[in-house]
């Protein structure tokens, strides 16, 4: 019996991506590499306006006047000059204020920021060890995304895909069922010739990046017609909204911890990325064809909580014992197996925080066969 899963994806130009992106380029700012620096940087855009809050600890003075510089520097990059928000005209709001001395007690000697738990997952659906719905939902973003600054001027910053898989009756995907992908546009051309160039853009995306359509895959193009108010200007974002985006596209549960604006002292943010470190690496030597780790821990303490791992629908004790006598699991342990205080935040914003070669955690030399 075949089944179908769907994943989604959202595009750089999308109100609460337009959030993290601000939120990871101010924490980066702030932190400068120093590992005495904290940040929590939370963000809202709504038409022409954007608002940031949150915490931050720093042993240099925090311009205040530069963070206004970043955030139109963000908003102009991606390529926001409509009259509902331009990057130019917009208000910038600055409530940052300084760390909660309580909370600092516990991340100055490097305990973790907060409790809670996180999740990794690998699989070997595709070659980046990633579920192929989130997969080929990123890839036609990407690709749309460059094809905006390239020769279709006519598509807009803000844009959406959603891909469904069908598998069969061993749980392998065998092919892409449908594509839905809504993407702002200019009204410069009919909305029939809108809808069938963002299809042959999608097609194009999905045949690159070796996707399995066919004659049957159902295309579902702007299915609301008109597109043209978008971003900010349409819909309010928040920093963390997309933290299934960011993630596995639902494929494996998620702490509910969001990843940008915060250091990595922060265990929503670091512990994530060891665990999909140490999931892709039991997948990678051949282990297991997809694997599961969850990671917890309390509010300044070094050590984690528990160490979960769940591998081709067995519980494995064994290797939970495996990973933590392999690997140091403190916040510490993991922001220096990463160099995550030297680490380019916004990086990570767009396209999924896991599946990028480039990232340190994506590395697979944990066990002999990876």
């Amino acid at each position: 019996m075949t089944y179908q899963f769907t994943s989604e994806s959202v595009s750089e130009g999308h109100p609460d991506k337009i959030s993290d992106l601000i939120s990871d380029r101010v924490a980066d700012y702030i932190l400068a590499g120093n590992d005495t620096h904290r940040a929590a940087v939370e963000t809202l855009v709504t038409t022409n306006m954007v608002t940031i809050a949150g915490e931050y600890k720093s042993t240099v003075p925090i311009n205040k006047e530069h963070i206004e510089e970043i955030v139109r520097g963000v908003v102009r990059e991606i390529g926001y000059e409509q009259e509902g928000f331009h990057w130019e005209h917009l208000k910038v709001y600055n409530e940052l204020h300084g760390q909660s001395p309580d909370i600092a007690l516990g991340t100055d000697d490097f305990g973790a920021g907060d409790q809670g738990l996180m999740f990794g997952y690998a699989c070997k659906e595709t070659p980046t060890y990633m579920p192929s719905a989130i997969y080929y939902s990123h890839k036609i973003l990407q690709y749309l995304a460059s094809e905006r600054r390239i020769s279709y001027s006519w598509l807009g910053p803000d844009s959406k895909a959603q891909v469904t898989m069908e598998y069969d009756s061993v749980n392998n995907p065998v092919r892409v069922s449908k594509v839905v992908c809504s993407s702002q546009h200019t009204e410069e051309f009919t909305l029939d010739a809108v809808k069938d160039g963002i299809k042959e853009l999608v097609i194009k995306a999905l045949e690159e990046a070796g996707a399995p359509i066919d004659d049957n895959t159902e295309y579902l193009i702007n299915p609301t017609g008109k597109f043209v108010i978008g971003g900010p200007d349409g819909d309010t974002g928040l920093t963390g909204r997309k933290i299934i985006v960011d993630t596995y596209g639902g494929y494996a549960p998620h702490g509910g911890g969001a990843f940008s604006g915060k250091d990595c002292t922060k265990v929503d943010r670091s512990a994530a990325y060891m665990a999909r470190y140490l999931a892709k690496n039991i997948v990678a030597s051949g282990q297991a064809k997809n694997a599961t780790v969850q990671l917890s821990y309390a509010i300044g303490v070094v050590e984690p909580t528990s160490v979960y791992v769940y591998a081709d629908g067995v519980v494995r004790q064994d290797l939970a014992y495996e990973l933590q006598q392999k690997v140091d699991l403190t916040p510490k342990g993991i922001i220096d197996r990463f160099e995550l205080f030297g680490l380019d935040l916004t990086k990570t914003t767009n396209y999924g925080h896991f599946g990028k070669a480039e990232l340190p955690w994506e590395i697979t030399d944990l066990f002999d066969g990876s």
